[in-house]
């Protein structure tokens, strides 16, 4: 394979207006942002094997992170796509670049059932299936009671530190959940919190709190999402709020959680001269078990994202030969 990885001061070393410089094949050069956690490194890698082999692209794997990347991207024009943008984190600078011309969205959605929001066990979701709504959780503190104070339920939040420890906090508030006989723990890191999930699986005990989706952690002990009745109470409540410090939120309204959204976003260069690759870019779904179940893989193997793309390739030809046209999968199986 000659898929390239640049290193991040090469990165940094790039022209703008050379994202998406094009060799006189059909394809040409194209580079992909690999970005720091499990999903975005598969993702970029099943990309670039199927880019390379099946369409005859030049391949540049460029690290990233989804600020670092949305920067060079925006001000640089490098690199010519991030397959997996959270744009929560990005959304305003996001939206005037996209507004101005300079980023456009290949497809909205490319990993199905992601998500953040609260979750309980499988055992206790079918031990209590009248228990199917957050709401409905919240009048039942009893059911979770906390190890260190088992008059309250346990609600597990996120470490401090961490963006969604805000959300948490103050949602917590909104919902008077203190009033209700619930306790916010802080699991103190992510070994903690993920600890605290393997444990109360193991061992058969209830469990509720904050996750997201698509993780390791839920392909592995299955958690189960549950629905908000509360209606979504709107942008100012939850970006002027929820999401700040306390002191900046003194009054949290009640809400459900924020919708989380991923896009396939490329450069305007690109959008202009990227070729056959803008079409398989607009294809490719992951479906969210699947990833699930390949965050799990590359947990347990510790496999990084070039081998998790191989055994993705290997094992899931239904669903990526969908992708592709016929002969393009050719290539890519003859290549495997």
């Amino acid at each position: 394979m000659k898929i390239t990885r640049l290193s991040a001061a090469a990165v940094l070393g790039l022209a703008a207006g050379t994202g998406a410089a094009m060799a006189q094949d059909a394809c040409g050069d194209v580079s992909i942002a690999e970005m720091n956690w499990a999903s975005a490194e598969l993702m970029a890698n099943v990309d670039a094997i199927i880019l390379e082999e099946g369409y005859g692209c030049d391949i540049e794997l460029i690290p990233g992170a989804t600020n670092t990347t949305f920067a060079s991207m925006n001000e640089k024009g490098q690199p010519d796509v991030a397959p997996e943008l959270w744009i929560n984190a990005v959304r305003e600078p996001l939206s005037k670049a996209k507004e101005e011309g300079r980023l456009h969205v290949l497809l909205e959605g490319p990993i199905t059932g992601l998500g953040e929001g609260w979750w309980v066990t499988a055992e206790f979701a079918e031990a209590h299936p009248e228990i199917d709504t957050v709401e409905k959780m919240l009048e039942h503190p009893e059911l979770v009671p906390d190890v260190e104070d088992p008059d309250m339920g346990a609600f597990m939040g996120c470490p401090a530190g961490w963006g969604c420890q805000l959300a948490n906090a103050n949602m917590f508030r909104a919902f008077d959940m203190e009033e209700k006989g619930w306790k916010l723990v802080d699991p103190g890191s992510a070994a903690g919190l993920d600890g605290s999930i393997a444990k109360a699986v193991n061992r058969s005990q209830p469990w509720f709190g904050y996750y997201w989706s698509p993780t390791a952690v839920i392909g592995k002990y299955g958690l189960v999402l549950l629905p908000f009745e509360t209606e979504w109470a709107g942008t100012e409540n939850w970006d002027g709020c929820i999401v700040k410090p306390e002191q900046e939120c003194l009054d949290p309204q009640p809400s459900s959680w924020t919708k989380s959204e991923v896009e396939t976003v490329v450069t305007d260069a690109f959008l202009k001269e990227g070729g056959i690759a803008q079409d398989y870019f607009k294809a490719r779904i992951f479906p969210g078990d699947v990833m699930n179940q390949m965050l799990v893989y590359m947990t347990e193997n510790q496999a990084n994202g070039e081998d998790a793309a191989f055994e993705f390739l290997i094992q899931h030809e239904d669903i990526w030969t969908q992708w592709v046209p016929g002969d393009v999968a050719e290539k890519v199986k003859d290549a495997l």
